[in-house]
């Protein structure tokens, strides 16, 4: 239904819930965050009258003056599910953040938002799906870096300096990290790879068909592909920032200015500016990956 931010901000959502709103939570063994939350009749009602008396109002209906058409008139034009959907849009958000506050959350993504129930005349309920940032057991892993970075430290008469390989370094973190990524962040991601792989299927001119056929697959072994590269790559993500919080590696705003100065063009140093940000956590990341090769 739409984007949901982890924090309570009164600049997007000033709406006040019930004290009756309800909510439940479990977790699932792989991370997974489940709140299950009631919204009160009292609140859906309120809402429900809002949206009817600005139809009433804004309504242009043949033989009356735009917002003087009887209310009974209106409301029988009126979608049932479109004032249902303009009701959740309202009271969501607020919903959802409440809950995540009175469970002391720290979600690192948007819920997926399932609803359970929406009788008439009764209290709502929806289940919103979500996760926090996995524990992460790095391991001896700066013993097992060091064991490839060693390879590149041994100077050879007339041969050029090894550099250390990138690809045995994540290798290496890998296998001495111990974490569990959460189903459902796997499954956004896997559906983002999956996402992107049918547009440019598209832009080549195929069909999903044709593309599996031309690769020997099936939709479930390419759903899985894609789900092992995800959760792949959100383990290197996790314990890089794991370690960059260790070894206390951060990021001046010195250094992304210069970074946004760099740009190869005055399109690309906007679009940099738009992100600092993003900006920072990649010369963060970057400046981790030059920590694991200097070990």
């Amino acid at each position: 239904l739409h984007s949901f931010p982890t924090r309570r901000s009164s600049d997007l959502y000033t709406m006040t819930m019930s004290d009756v709103t309800k909510s439940v939570l479990a977790r699932k063994e792989d991370g997974s965050i489940t709140l299950v939350v009631t919204l009160p009749q009292a609140d859906i009602a309120r809402l429900r009258e809002e949206v009817v008396v600005k139809a009433v109002g804004e309504a242009e209906i043949p033989g009356f003056r735009k917002g003087k058409a009887p209310r009974n008139v209106v409301e029988e034009r009126l979608d049932a599910a479109k004032i249902q959907e303009e009701i959740l849009k309202k009271l969501l958000p607020p919903a959802y953040i409440k809950a995540v506050e009175e469970h002391n959350l720290k979600p690192i993504m948007n819920p997926k938002i399932h609803i359970q129930k929406i009788d008439k005349d009764q209290d709502w309920v929806f289940e919103a799906t979500t996760c926090e940032a996995p524990p992460i057991t790095l391991g001896a892993y700066k013993d097992k870096v060091k064991s490839i970075t060693a390879k590149s430290k041994i100077i050879v008469p007339g041969k050029e300096k090894q550099e250390p390989n990138f690809d045995e370094i994540m290798q290496a973190i890998l296998e001495s990290a111990t974490m569990t990524i959460p189903g459902i962040l796997v499954q956004q991601e896997a559906d983002r790879h999956l996402a992107q792989t049918l547009d440019e299927i598209k832009k080549l001119g195929l069909t999903l068909d044709q593309y599996l056929s031309s690769t020997g697959k099936n939709p479930d072994a390419l759903r899985k592909e894609f789900e092992e590269k995800a959760s792949s790559d959100m383990k290197l993500e996790f314990i890089l920032q794991k370690i960059a919080d260790d070894e206390k590696i951060t990021v001046e705003q010195k250094e992304v200015e210069e970074a946004i100065q760099k740009a190869t063009n005055p399109q690309e140093r906007e679009n940099l500016s738009r992100n600092p940000y993003l900006l920072a956590s990649i010369l963060r990341q970057q400046k981790t990956l030059d920590f694991l090769k200097n070990l």
